[in-house]
């Protein structure tokens, strides 16, 4: 996945937003919280994304993939895919799309509520 492919499917997200920082990474956020960051490595785009406690303890095995640089030394399960071979590009979207979905469900209700993001329910 190049860092264009990966800013075009984070702003897919809804209530999505996108800031540049920290030494030019594309930070992707959903009120407010992080739920996907692109920055480099060695010229080469790293992507960091938040974790399941399972898949925090499985991904790294990996090669390619590594527990992420600062926010795991603080005890935060994020990791990140910084070269090959890695996860392909629809299983880098499917742990995306598990980051972004973990964000909202540590998000208040009301801020859901407020960013249109409350699941409802189905009928009977």
């Amino acid at each position: 996945m190049t860092r264009d492919e990966f800013n075009a499917y984070c702003a897919t997200f809804p209530s999505s937003t996108h800031v540049v920082q920290w030494g030019d990474a594309d930070v992707w956020k959903v009120g407010g919280k992080v739920f996907a960051i692109c920055g480099w490595n060695d010229g080469a785009a790293a992507f960091t994304f938040k974790v399941t406690d399972m898949a925090f303890e499985i991904l790294p095995d990996m090669e390619g993939i590594r527990p992420a640089p600062y926010m795991a030394s603080r005890g935060l399960k994020w990791v990140q895919h910084y070269a090959s071979p890695g996860l392909s590009d629809s299983e880098l979207q499917d742990h995306i799309a598990l980051s972004f979905d973990m964000v909202v469900s540590g998000l208040s209700k009301k801020k859901r509520a407020e960013l249109g993001l409350l699941k409802q329910k189905q009928p009977s």
